[in-house]
């Protein structure tokens, strides 16, 4: 593939706009057509946050999935993840949508992927931590007016029981581990939960190794070119 012919290289001014309004980046002369999403900031679902609150905008990003499941010239899929979670469904949505890509994928946690980032941090095929990265595991919460009835805490049940259910199928984490992790006491401040330092992360089986950019990058590269002989033997 030539990644510099003109009509393969989303570089025109429109398009290059686009990538950026999006926190998304394809880079010119790479040796793999890759398409990497960033993540940061709190996920924002059906409510729009404040100005002033970093956010990744769903309605944004599962177009882009939809382009790198479609667009036979993206070989691979790199999601790196700095967030602080944020909407439960529409974050569930992402990640489930990165884990049915059937293209090679990985993920890399940069600062942190706290609450519904968990989930979106194991979605990709194989999943790295930096060593200063943090996931935190805590139970369900959500905030503004609520009913106060039975079926409301029946809801909030089935909810995390999606995260839980998504996180064992995408992970080496059991489901009974992960309730753990997230209703342990006394390990966060003035709350119930978990933080897990990027080592810690890895031997508790939730993420797949330590590394970085590199590391990631080094790993998809090598899917994209087993996948490649796959197709030509």
């Amino acid at each position: 593939m030539n990644n510099n012919d003109e009509n393969n290289n989303p570089s025109t001014p429109e398009q290059t706009a686009n990538w950026g309004n999006t926190a998304t980046v394809v880079p010119n002369n790479a040796k793999h057509k890759v398409h990497y999403l960033t993540i940061i900031g709190q996920i924002e679902g059906h409510n729009v946050l404040p100005p002033q609150t970093k956010t990744t905008k769903y309605e944004f990003v599962i177009p882009q999935l939809i382009t790198v499941a479609e667009d036979s010239e993206i070989e691979g899929l790199m999601v790196i993840l700095n967030t602080v979670g944020g909407d439960v469904e529409a974050g569930l949505a992402i990640a489930e949508m990165i884990s049915n890509i059937d293209k090679p994928s990985v993920s890399l946690v940069l600062g942190g992927g706290h609450s519904i980032g968990v989930p979106l941090a194991v979605s990709a095929k194989k999943s790295f931590i930096v060593p200063s990265a943090t996931m935190t595991l805590h139970p369900i919460r959500m905030s503004g007016t609520m009913i106060g009835a039975s079926q409301t805490y029946e809801y909030f049940n089935k909810v995390e029981q999606q995260v839980v259910s998504f996180v064992e199928r995408n992970s080496q984490m059991s489901g009974d581990k992960f309730r753990e992790l997230m209703t342990a006491s006394g390990n966060i401040a003035n709350d119930l939960g978990t933080i897990l330092f990027g080592e810690e992360a890895v031997n508790a089986k939730l993420i797949d190794s330590v590394g970085g950019v590199t590391e990631a990058i080094d790993y998809l590269y090598s899917e994209i070119e087993k996948d490649q002989n796959t197709s030509n033997s």
